[in-house]
């Protein structure tokens, strides 16, 4: 089942559970490489269920688990640890996220695993890192979106610390993870011809994405305010409500933009105002700035304020819902939601590979499976017959 992307022919092994370990595996499998989910027999990965559920079947594991065959094996049976050796033997890739010392703990630790194949990547993801004072604790995204100084600085400025509604530090991960994987494989293959480990917290990219705080703060002794939709590094930048009740963002990264926007808005008096010129002097006349905006954008409907802001190439975008990003045209006629067939729904909307490759296209070639679908297909791949796969499967090692 590996199909004609950059990966084909690397296999990858998926043994980690909820989304950042399955991300990156979803994403390196959209990308042609072969991917065997493995899966405790009667338990599943806990994504299958997780988020909105149709008929019962989970939505967002039909694209987590897309691309990948499954196998129902546990781990924590020496023959089912044997099984996972052979699996291992072929691969190229491990992606787990159980909590440190738990591969060790079945005889599966990097140390045996590399023994069995010196070319296996390993990408370990946990909570807070293979070493350290928390790394034997519990670890979600949540926790990270929370220590990452990401909550703390969003929100309203007399609200609590607010938390993302979904899988942001799990998704930073994956992304991360897949760099990681990558810059690991193209090391063995042109330098070292060995595999690595890779060590990769939830933390860590989140704490990237929030930015430079610690910097600032060893500099300065500063801690950025809770500034709601605004910004602290530029201004006119909010969310506007128009005449008819809909909802524009707009961002003036650039200051050319920033001009034009409070020419467009009738204060292009502003413009010459010595503090006008930095994105730091706009900020600390946000309250002016972000007023003129609100007020030119409510006196008008959704509809003029977009073709004015485009008419001005100044940046705007609609506030969506799901329901609008389906319906959007962009994003319709450039493939990033596409219709794919599934065997339960007959077909549904996904959103389509992570980027576009002029030679080496990704694609989608099913969607999430059920548990242990392929475990005949992939252990007979490996020689094993078929009657040590039934009384293994009767022993409950195998689903």
């Amino acid at each position: 089942m590996t199909g004609s992307g950059s990966l084909s022919g690397v296999r990858v092994i998926d043994a980690s559970t909820v989304l950042a370990g399955p991300l990156t595996a979803q994403i390196l499998g959209d990308f042609g490489a072969d991917v065997v989910k493995i899966e405790h027999p009667k338990a599943g990965d806990s994504f299958r269920y997780h988020g909105a559920v149709v008929d019962g079947h989970g939505v967002w594991w039909k694209t987590v688990g897309r691309n990948k065959r499954t196998v129902g094996l546990y781990l924590g049976d020496p023959a089912g640890a044997e099984i996972f050796k052979s699996i291992v033997r072929v691969a190229d890739v491990l992606v787990e996220n159980f909590r440190p010392g738990t591969l060790e703990k079945w005889g599966l630790g990097p140390e045996v695993l590399h023994e069995i194949n010196p070319r296996l990547v390993i990408a370990r993801i946990t909570g807070f890192g293979q070493s350290g004072p928390y790394a034997s604790r519990a670890g979600f995204g949540t926790l990270a979106e929370a220590m990452s100084g990401f909550a703390a600085a969003t929100g309203e400025p007399d609200g609590p610390p607010t938390l993302p509604p979904m899988g942001l530090a799990d998704t930073l991960t994956g992304y991360a993870a897949v760099s990681a994987v990558m810059m690991a494989l193209y090391h063995r293959d042109t330098v070292s011809g060995r595999g690595q480990v890779i060590d990769l917290s939830l933390l860590e990219p989140m704490m990237t994405a929030v930015g430079p705080g610690p910097s600032v703060y060893s500099l300065t002794g500063q801690i950025p305010p809770r500034v709601g939709n605004r910004s602290v590094a530029n201004a006119p930048r909010n969310t506007y409500r128009t005449a008819d009740g809909r909802w524009v963002a707009i961002s003036t990264s650039a200051t050319p933009i920033a001009e034009r926007v409070m020419c467009l808005v009738g204060r292009a008096d502003v413009v010459s105002e010595p503090w006008f010129s930095s994105a730091s002097g706009r900020v600390a006349h946000a309250d002016l700035l972000d007023g003129a905006v609100a007020d030119w954008i409510a006196a008008r409907s959704f509809d003029d304020v977009i073709a004015a802001f485009e008419a001005a190439e100044a940046a705007v975008a609609p506030v969506y819902t799901a329901a609008d990003l389906c319906a959007d045209p962009h994003v319709r006629s450039t493939g990033m939601i596409t219709e794919v067939v599934d065997e339960h729904f007959g077909s549904m909307l996904m959103g389509n590979v992570l980027f576009r490759m002029s030679d080496t296209p990704g694609s989608i070639r099913f969607t999430g499976r059920e548990l242990g679908a392929d475990t005949d297909e992939v252990l007979g791949e490996l020689g094993i017959d078929a009657e040590t796969i039934s009384k293994l499967r009767e022993r409950g090692i195998l689903a």
